[in-house]
């Protein structure tokens, strides 16, 4: 996991001091039932719960490797054990210094023309897998975009109105505020943070199929 504000990553994973909770009432809701599984909860942020359902936030930062393992092999693991009852949104989070934020830019266009996860996929693939690590330049974003089904004219308008910069912003200053210091990082239904030693697909699973349990109890 890559930690934040590294220039290189490192697979021996850091401690930073948070406290993992085993077993722990959830704050907010009723009945505070207990959650199976390692999390955190974070005292100073609303449960945005809706019963039947998980809203699962993956703080994730493009140049990471292991958040495009995850993004691989964790992700579509969790998806495919939930389905529709799990809805999984990236929010970028750059922990690499001196990196543009092109690929940030780019996916959070694509998002506002619903693709996405499509782009993810594309970006992840592109910096990883074919170590294209430096300038995403117009000639070769076009050819992203193309790749995911999107207008390359439209794409380019969207990105120069400022607005996917100002998005991927908000996601790092949301990322920051609750203290974010690897990624990958889960986020889930707003005040279940799941990091660190945490991030085993076992544990999530374990996590999520507890919350959604409690909702089976009331």
């Amino acid at each position: 996991m890559a930690r934040r504000e590294m220039q290189g990553w490192r697979g021996a994973l850091c401690a930073v001091g948070a406290v993992a909770v085993l077993m722990a009432p959830l704050a907010g809701w009723a009945g505070t039932p207990e959650l199976k599984g390692k999390f955190e909860v974070l005292k100073d942020e609303k449960s945005t719960h809706q019963p039947g359902k998980v809203k699962l936030f993956e703080f994730a930062d493009f140049y990471c490797p292991h958040c495009h393992h995850f993004d691989e092999s964790g992700l579509p693991v969790i998806q495919k054990e939930f389905g529709s009852k799990l809805d999984a949104t990236m929010v970028g989070f750059p922990v690499f210094r001196n990196k543009l934020p092109t690929p940030f830019a780019m996916y959070e266009q694509a998002k506002t023309m619903g693709k996405g996860d499509e782009m993810k996929r594309v970006l992840f693939r592109t910096i990883h897998k074919d170590k294209v690590t430096g300038v995403l330049d117009r000639s070769l974003r076009e050819v992203l975009i193309k790749e995911v089904g999107l207008d390359p004219k439209a794409f380019e308008e969207g990105m120069a109105s400022g607005k996917p910069l100002e998005a991927f912003d908000a996601g790092r200053l949301w990322g920051e505020r609750i203290n974010v210091q690897y990624t990958p990082t889960l986020l889930l239904d707003g005040n279940i943070k799941i990091e660190g030693d945490n991030m085993k697909t076992e544990n999530i699973i374990a996590v999520i199929r507890s919350i959604l349990e409690a909702d089976a109890k009331k």
